[in-house]
């Protein structure tokens, strides 16, 4: 476990606070990581002219990428050590000219600076080896305890239990705080809750939880674990189905009714407990069902003292615990709520949370007039509504972040395709990752062309030529040209049935027919695409097909890119606790696997 009021920085930076500076700074100037990370969206890849592909990349990139196939260009990106072009760089540009690199040109100066730029920026995701104190618990789960999960679940929910057993431990003996509940924010189905109030470490947890389907599921599987047991109820059985079903009651019923009870359900876990018996309390675990909107814990401290005593509750007598906020996977803001209930609350003494799910994230600042990542992007009222949120729980949280000078204007923003952006791996992709996505994207794409040329949706261009578009991005603050009328709401079509990929045609048509049951678009897609023919497809699908590689390179970069989004919040995260004076250390840690749960990122702050 790292105490070293820092994060995971690479290690070209001499300390912490140069790297932040240095990520500040280019997060903030680099014109093309504004457009790859959220100034465009693949939708919009064929509907403009020129594409997107000859907008963003200057020719001497496009020579380069057109004479390599798609997983050299991601070994480029991802893995080929950039050391390796250093001499040979200044030999290109001058006399040699027939240097190559895996049967191809060699990368062009500015694409391997921009690459190198992504690397130096993204934090090291390596799970750490350290010399850890020994823990409690053991970095398995027993079979009873992992009930409901699956390998990759367990790899987290074991991984983070032992992580905040140590850490708990830690506390106790460098600042005399011993930890009597670990509060769960976003609990779930209470995974790593379970796993914590059962041996070897028996902690008291307290689950958080806002849907109650999500609460008696979970504890259904207390009672697999060993942690609550099923109290029966007596009960005359006839009279009892007799009131459930009323007079058409018979035998048969009674056996359907059941094997129904008895049946397990299809994950394999019991069926809920109903009729003959319900669920007993379980000591170390409390659940409470709560909407979390920001991170004050008073009326669950209240509960808590309820639950301590629940026939005399006496707030003069209760002891204030020594709470943990934790939380495995937090959506959007809740991480944000979890990190500033140490702030406000006085048990809380620590936490440790790891967040996911950056799209759910609200945004704090407005848009930027004339920001670069505008210039090239269609406005519809989604992207509006999102970027114009203003809410004071959003990002970023630091003042660090919020308030940084740039030659834009004032603070960091990532709007929401950004952050959708960030929750790639590109690091964990396959072959047959990249096939299936690729050829997604490429048909959802195609599809939205389709859609305007046949006037379903609107052109997304007002009197703009490909020179004013180069202009605008050579010249963010010129708004003269390149102008842009703002979209209805967007066409969400979503995921389709795996059949539908079975070949454009087939997309088209699951498409069309998903579309003509929307009440929104129903009316246009019959007006419109009622006369589409199958021959008509076929057409588009040659006609674009060379279009497939570029829209998968600029993919490939838009998801290579937003893996410096994503330090970036979490970088945020840190930098606010950091400014917290209640707050004494806090630091960021790799704690699973990435191979395994790419956003493996603890963000740990702790009090004195």
């Amino acid at each position: 476990m790292v105490w070293s009021n820092s994060v995971p920085f690479p290690s070209q930076f001499v300390d912490v606070d140069q790297y932040v500076e240095s990520m500040l700074c280019f997060i903030t100037s680099s014109q093309l990581f504004h457009h790859l990370c959220g100034g465009v969206h693949i939708l919009e890849f064929l509907t403009q002219e020129p594409d997107l592909y000859d907008t963003l990349f200057p020719e001497e990139w496009r020579q380069f990428l057109d004479c390599h196939d798609m997983p050299q260009i991601l070994d480029l990106l991802l893995r080929e050590d950039l050391g390796s072009f250093e001499e040979l760089i200044p030999c290109a540009e001058g006399t040699c000219n027939n240097l190559e690199w895996r049967n191809g040109p060699i990368p062009p100066a500015s694409l391997l600076e921009y690459i190198t730029k992504i690397r130096q920026h993204d934090l090291e995701r390596l799970l750490p080896q350290h010399d850890r104190p020994a823990s409690s618990g053991s970095s398995t789960l027993a079979r009873h305890v992992a009930v409901g999960m699956n390998a990759k679940k367990t790899h987290e929910v074991s991984n983070l239990a032992k992580y905040v057993d140590i850490l708990s431990s830690e506390l106790s003996s460098k600042y005399s705080c011993q930890i009597s509940h670990f509060v769960d924010f976003g609990s779930g189905q209470n995974y790593l809750g379970r796993a914590l109030a059962c041996p070897p470490y028996e902690k008291k947890v307290v689950a958080l939880e806002s849907k109650p389907l999500n609460i008696d599921g979970a504890r259904g599987m207390d009672i697999t674990a060993k942690l609550a047991k099923k109290e029966a109820i007596m009960r005359n059985k006839k009279q009892h189905r007799s009131e459930l079903y009323g007079k058409h009651y018979t035998e048969k019923t009674a056996k359907n009714a059941s094997d129904k009870q008895s049946a397990p359900s299809r994950d394999g876990m019991p069926s809920p407990a109903s009729g003959s018996c319900s669920i007993g309390q379980q000591s170390n675990i409390l659940y409470i069902e709560t909407m979390i909107c920001d991170g004050n814990l008073s009326s669950i401290l209240a509960q808590m003292n309820q639950d301590s005593s629940p026939s005399k509750p006496n707030p003069s007598i209760f002891q204030p615990p020594n709470l943990m906020v934790i939380s495995l996977h937090s959506c959007g803001n809740l991480l944000h709520h979890g990190l500033r209930s140490i702030t406000l609350n006085p048990s809380v003494r620590a936490v440790a949370l790891v967040g996911c799910c950056y799209n759910l994230l609200t945004e704090r600042l407005p848009p930027l007039q004339g920001s670069p990542s505008s210039k090239l992007r269609v406005p519809n009222a989604r992207l509006t509504g999102t970027s114009s949120t203003c809410d004071s729980h959003g990002f970023p949280m630091s003042d660090r972040f919020l308030k940084y000078k740039h030659a834009n204007g004032e603070g960091v923003r990532f709007n929401i395709t950004a952050r959708m952006m960030a929750v790639q791996a590109p690091r964990n992709w396959t072959q047959a990752d990249c096939n299936s996505f690729f050829m997604r994207h490429f048909y959802r794409a195609l599809f939205q062309r389709i859609l305007l040329d046949k006037g379903v949706i609107d052109k997304p261009v007002e009197k703009t030529h490909p020179e004013d578009i180069n202009n605008d991005i050579q010249n963010p603050g010129s708004n003269e040209s390149g102008k842009r009328k703002e979209q209805k709401e967007p066409i969400i079509l979503g995921s389709l049935r795996k059949p539908a990929y079975a070949s454009f045609l087939t997309y088209v048509r699951a498409a069309i027919a998903k579309l003509s049951t929307s009440p929104s678009h129903s009316a246009a897609v019959e007006q419109h695409l009622a006369n589409l023919l199958d021959e008509d497809i076929l057409i588009y699908e040659k006609k674009y097909a060379h279009k497939k590689k570029e829209l998968s390179i600029v993919w490939s970069l838009m998801a290579f890119s937003a893996q410096v989004v994503e330090s970036a919040i979490v970088v945020d995260r840190w930098c606010w606790l950091r400014e917290q004076e209640s707050v004494k250390e806090a630091w960021v840690e790799n704690v699973f696997d990435y191979g395994i749960s790419p956003r493996n990122l603890v963000v740990v702050g702790v009090k004195g």
